[in-house]
């Protein structure tokens, strides 16, 4: 089921999702590698040499994807210096990179739900609770809606009295 346009969306031949949000995301993280670089990012994983491991990418590849996220703000270099060692530098969360989070997980219960039988490997719970938590659509007042309850619309932009 598709979602529902207001009418002035309605007629799709007469308008062309110009400046697409989705476009842009998917330029800084439309590669296998971006995203799966930032799940590592959201376990944890600080240091080059593991997010090459664990992604199982080549330096070049891990070093390339870092610098685009980097670029982009969802990632930030920190020196660090190890005893003996040269300085180097590790990759940092930031809000920015932090606020991917939801939409990441998203395509993750997508994945448990249509391409792994029985669900996947890792189960995303409520800390306290062990509770299973899903990604969902909120209001900005908190309420969930679902998905037959959405409508796209032309933003509305305020005036600058």
């Amino acid at each position: 089921m598709p979602i529902k346009l207001d009418p002035a969306l309605a007629d799709l031949r007469s308008w062309k999702p110009r400046a697409c949000s989705i476009s842009k995301a998917l330029e800084i993280v439309g590669q296998r590698s971006a995203l799966l670089i930032m799940r590592e990012a959201f376990f944890g994983t600080r240091r080059f040499e593991l997010f090459v491991e664990r992604v199982g990418i080549t330096d070049a590849v891990a070093a390339a994807r870092l610098k685009q996220l980097t670029e982009a703000g969802l990632l930030r270099r920190e020196p660090y210096k190890e005893p003996g060692s040269r300085t180097r530098h590790e990759y940092v969360l930031t809000d920015m990179g932090a606020d991917l989070m939801p939409a990441v997980f998203a395509l993750k219960g997508w994945g448990d739900t249509y391409l792994q039988e029985g669900g996947g490997p890792l189960a995303l719970v409520e800390d306290g609770t062990g509770a299973p938590v899903r990604v969902g659509y909120l209001t900005e007042d908190g309420r969930e809606v679902s998905p037959d309850e959405l409508r796209m619309a032309v933003r509305r932009r305020r005036s600058r009295d």
